[in-house]
């Protein structure tokens, strides 16, 4: 059993350094999904080419998340269980993501789609590599009930400026001023982000306190007997979902998460044709603004008072709550999209921001109680695991709501080369796609955890016997 578990408050500095780690966890992917435009628009990328791109990692993930996981899970060191992975993640991850997006337009586009997919698999392993083992660094740092939300709270605070910046390059990459093309900006602004990120990613892994584990009883996983230590690792993945409350956290992170992502790249084209007519360069800075503005909404409203509603209601309501509020938040935007007025929509985004804003600061509070539930019936700490799968469902969601996207604009029968007069029946289809798609996920999430049980009664019973427990081992 580790002795990694906090029973006390965590110091400010160790929340601060916990959520940069944060910072760059949300910042590559989200300059990922913005550069990655360039492919398709600059660089000629067919469609096949930018599905591989998109669903192959994921299936990746399937493999690497649970392996690390677990690795991490048992690690024997005297760093501890988590540091060493963190730091190493960090570096591989900053120095493949300078490296993939070195592409040239002289280059033919057969060797720019391998070379990016090849360097594209070293930077998603560097992610795993660091993100399982610095998520479940999140879950163990502390056993009480509120003090994880504030935990998660502060890290998704931090990482929230993340999807505050991000959309600002859509005006950076574009402009002539900056950059002569967008293929020129990626491979420019790439180590602009890359190097920072890196070192926000290793933070954790420097400044996080953990114990040695050199001396604990954990499952071994060498290369001699790597056979069985998947057997192991595939076995304890399912033991962990087979914990109804935890299947109801990643279902309804499922629903919510996918169904927002699958309208979310559908967002310049709702904005630019339902606002603007089509006219993108018309269209100004409001399409950057929406991602800035909601960002910035989430981390100013969302969080704290999220936070705040968890403390004072407990996190099962304050997820219906704050789940309820964005319902109103899309419902609102629906009418706010209005042609010539794009001013309106902000009205609705501190609303529309609790769905999206709110999901993992309580959820992944909510982990941290379920792990001690899994301590009790196991006797074993498996952050590593538990992270795995959460995420690798997150993952999941992201990966089929591009395909979605791809669905709905067929379905709509909306055509980009077209003005919105010549298809005002498919616009008003992506509008209702946009509004209606994330409530219905919604809905089915809010009605899933409606039966979620752990409440801070029973979990502090949990902590308590875990308590006993170890006092009895010692």
């Amino acid at each position: 059993m580790s002795n990694e578990l906090n029973t006390s408050r965590v110091p400010m500095g160790q929340k601060i350094a916990f959520g940069i780690g944060m910072f760059a966890n949300q910042m590559f992917p989200a300059i990922l999904g913005i550069f990655m435009v360039v492919l398709v628009e600059d660089l000629g990328f067919s469609g096949w080419m930018w599905s591989l791109i998109f669903l192959f990692p994921r299936f990746f993930d399937a493999i690497t998340d649970p392996l690390m996981g677990f690795i991490s899970d048992n690690t024997k060191s005297k760093w501890g269980r988590r540091r060493q992975y963190v730091f190493l993640g960090g570096l591989i991850m900053g120095l493949a993501y300078i490296f993939m997006w070195q592409l040239f337009k002289e280059d033919s586009l057969q060797y720019n789609f391998w070379y990016f997919f090849l360097w594209s698999l070293v930077f998603y392993f560097g992610l795993t590599l660091f993100s399982v083992p610095y998520v479940a660094m999140g879950y163990e740092m502390s056993d009480d009930f509120h003090e994880r939300t504030n935990i998660m709270a502060i890290a998704q605070w931090i990482g929230q400026w993340a999807w505050v910046i991000a959309p600002l390059f859509w005006i950076i990459m574009y402009d002539p001023e900056w950059f002569p093309s967008a293929d020129v900006a990626v491979r420019q602004l790439a180590v602009w982000v890359a190097i920072p990120c890196a070192l926000c990613a290793m933070v954790p892994a420097i400044f996080i306190k953990s114990p040695s584990t050199v001396n604990e009883d954990y499952d071994s996983v060498t290369l001699s007997n790597v056979g069985s230590s998947l057997v192991m690792i595939f076995r304890s993945f399912g033991e962990a979902f087979k914990i109804a409350e935890f299947r109801k956290l990643c279902t309804a992170t499922f629903l919510i998460y996918n169904a927002f992502n699958t309208v979310a790249s559908l967002t310049f084209f709702v904005i630019v044709y339902t606002l603007f007519n089509g006219d993108a360069d018309a269209s100004g800075i409001w399409v950057s603004m929406f991602g800035c503005l909601g960002a910035l909404g989430t981390t100013f409203i969302v969080i704290p008072t999220i936070t705040w509603m968890s403390k004072k209601w407990g996190k099962k309501r304050a997820f219906m709550i704050s789940q309820s509020i964005s319902l109103v938040g899309y419902l609102l935007l629906y009418f706010l999209f209005v042609p010539g007025k794009p001013w309106l929509y902000v009205i609705g985004l501190p609303f529309f921001s609790f769905g999206i804003g709110s999901l993992f600061t309580i959820m992944m509070s909510m982990t941290a109680d379920v792990i001690d539930l899994d301590e009790i019936n196991t006797g074993k700490r498996r952050e590593g695991i538990f992270g795995a799968i959460y995420w690798w469902m997150v993952k999941v969601g992201y990966a089929i709501a591009g395909a979605l996207s791809g669905v709905i604009i067929t379905i709509v029968g909306f055509n980009p080369d077209l003005a919105t007069v010549d298809q005002q029946a498919a616009v008003d289809g992506l509008l209702s796609f946009f509004c209606f798609f994330p409530m219905g996920g919604t809905i089915l999430a809010m009605f899933v955890m409606q039966s979620y049980t752990i409440t801070e009664e029973s979990a502090n019973e949990v902590s308590a016997q875990l308590a006993k427990n170890r006092e009895a081992k010692q």
